[in-house]
């Protein structure tokens, strides 16, 4: 019995999910977004079992009626619609999941989830997403925690302009990352930190990076951990030099200010080019206690981009597609709870990687 889903977003990540998804004849996907040109491009594509609808996803009457009849509800759109589809998916009974990793608009989530009669999955993806799921997991093989540090990047396999950097993503969704404030655990307690701060530096695999604050990426674990870890945080991994040129465009020439961030916008999308030759990078360390000794565990894995049915998918379309759509086929299988807020956390690693579309993170 197949699963009616509507995909809102049809973007570079709206693609790669439609692109798992539609292939595995468990789903009949509708897609929608405004762009026509987009859904011309979904059309030509030629997806199984998808049919697409133009429509305005601000307006919430369009957008409840667009979920009306579907058992799942996917978010691949800019955090700022977050509310207008939550709220639809809820009016319609509908499972939610997004990918957002913007602090308050999943504040809002959280509230729409806690009467409700479908689960509410949130900041689903990469990070926030399958980091916090591989952080609690190595967590939880320790009796008691000191530190816990996660690190992601998704990074030009070929960098070669001063940032040392490509767009690979949402824009909206990076620039918030890096003007936004950060959560972290410090000496035990929640603490606000700011983006762009902290900068450290390391070598994996005899490559230099450097890794500094940026918002978002912890999703709901500073919650579940709390009390129970001294120092918990997040920072995203860049080549070395990245930070200090992005530090003097927003905070120099004050590009992070909320009413200049379309400026800035532009300019990335407009100086910075896309690509599909990519890595994705994770890290985790865990410092803890275990059978009364203090010791280290760590997590490092590269993802890359890779051909999916017959299509070549940059490594954070893949990484942020397949973390989404694992766990709609968990919740599907009822491996996650079947109603109110479900935290990433809460997914267990190795349902994840056993999963058809969890298993590239494994790849």
């Amino acid at each position: 019995m197949t699963t009616k889903l509507i995909l809102l977003g049809a973007g570079k990540i709206g693609d790669a999910i439609l692109n798992l998804l539609s292939h595995t004849g468990d789903y009949e996907i509708t897609v929608a977004d405004r762009d026509a040109e987009r859904l011309q491009y979904v059309a030509q594509e030629n997806f199984p079992n998808v049919k697409t609808a133009l429509a305005d996803l601000s307006n919430l009457a369009e957008v409840s009626a667009l979920i009306q009849g579907h058992q799942v509800t996917l978010s691949a759109c800019p955090y700022f619609l977050t509310p207008v589809i939550a709220s639809a998916a809820k009016a319609a009974n509908s499972h939610y999941f997004d990918l957002t990793e913007d602090v308050e608009s999943t504040k809002i989530v959280k509230q729409l989830a806690e009467n409700a009669q479908t689960a509410f999955v949130p900041q689903c993806g990469l990070a926030p997403g399958f980091i916090s799921i591989v952080a609690n997991d190595v967590a939880k093989k320790f009796d008691s925690l000191r530190d816990v540090s996660m690190r992601v990047g998704a990074l030009p396999t070929f960098p070669n302009n001063a940032l040392k950097y490509n767009l690979t993503w949402s824009t909206d969704g990076l620039i918030n990352e890096y003007c936004n404030p950060c959560e972290a655990i410090v000496d035990g307690h929640l603490r606000e930190t700011s983006a762009l701060e902290e900068i450290e530096h390391f070598s994996l695999d005899g490559i230099d990076y450097e890794a500094f604050n940026t918002s978002g990426g912890l999703g709901t674990l500073c919650e579940s951990l709390l009390g129970k870890v001294q120092n918990l945080n997040y920072k995203t991994v860049r080549y070395p030099g990245h930070r200090d040129i992005v530090k003097m465009l927003i905070r120099d020439l004050e590009l992070g200010k909320l009413e200049r961030r379309p400026i800035l916008k532009d300019v990335l999308e407009t100086s910075i080019p896309m690509t599909k030759q990519d890595v994705v990078l994770v890290f985790v360390s865990v410092i803890g206690m275990r059978a009364g000794r203090l010791e280290q565990e760590s997590y490092a894995k590269k993802i890359y981009a890779q051909e999916v049915n017959g299509q070549l998918l940059s490594a954070i379309q893949l990484t942020t597609a397949s973390g989404i759509c694992a766990m709609v086929d968990m919740l599907v299988a009822g491996k996650l709870p079947q109603q109110g807020l479900v935290r990433q956390e809460q997914a267990s690693l190795a349902d994840f990687i056993a999963n058809r579309f969890g298993r590239y993170y494994a790849s």
